[in-house]
């Protein structure tokens, strides 16, 4: 598996319920700014069934993106169904409130997980 799906991975995997990380933000705290496409790229690999919190995860302006071309229709409509499930709450334009739901982890916190993540990886 790619190195930077399995950050990604590994950093979407901590964010808590109720609580939402954008693309880009993502991208800035793996130390790649401008991947935020990539994120979603790597979202978009997971499997059906994944425990990984795909759902957490939306772009800049507190939207729901689809997933891929073919998701148009049903996609959102789950990640947002999730998402209500969390209790978060989206207005009459379909966002969501990013001061109440964005989550900002620690810097020092997701930088050590992932450093041992990839040593990890490493002696495999």
């Amino acid at each position: 598996m790619n190195n930077f799906y399995h950050e990604v991975y590994a950093l979407v995997a901590q964010i808590p319920v109720g609580k939402v990380m954008t693309y880009g933000q993502i991208a800035v705290l793996l130390g790649r700014p401008t991947a935020a496409r990539a994120v979603g790229y790597a979202l978009h690999q997971l499997p059906p069934g994944s425990q990984i919190p795909w759902q957490r995860v939306i772009n800049a302006q507190g939207k729901i993106s689809p997933r891929s071309a073919a998701d148009v229709l049903h996609e959102p409509l789950l990640q947002r169904m999730l998402l209500e499930q969390e209790g978060i709450v989206f207005d009459a334009q379909g966002r969501l409130d990013l001061d109440r739901y964005l989550w900002e982890p620690a810097e020092a916190n997701g930088v050590a997980y992932l450093r041992e993540s990839s040593q990890e990886d490493s002696l495999d």
